[in-house]
């Protein structure tokens, strides 16, 4: 016996990709930043360069991601 086809959604359906983004990576580098400062015992200025990149990428990911959630068809909101 062979399985069942596995389900494909219907020929009509938009499948949802988030925009392509920069920010995973300035987050990386953020905190690798951090990483450095606080490995590099004096240079500790670097990790507060680090962190305020992180927190700036942070926000700006979570603001285009809610953006994106809200343009979504009706149908694709979970509640």
């Amino acid at each position: 016996m062979s399985d069942p086809e596995p389900e494909t959604p219907p020929v009509g359906e938009e499948i949802h990709l988030p925009g392509e983004t920069a920010l995973p990576v300035v987050m990386a580098f953020g905190i690798t930043l951090v990483v450095i400062g606080t490995t590099i015992g004096p240079a500790y200025i670097v990790s507060y360069f680090g962190v305020a990149i992180f927190l700036v990428t942070l926000v700006m990911w979570i603001r285009d991601t809610r953006r994106d959630i809200s343009e979504l068809p009706e149908e694709h909101h979970h509640h």
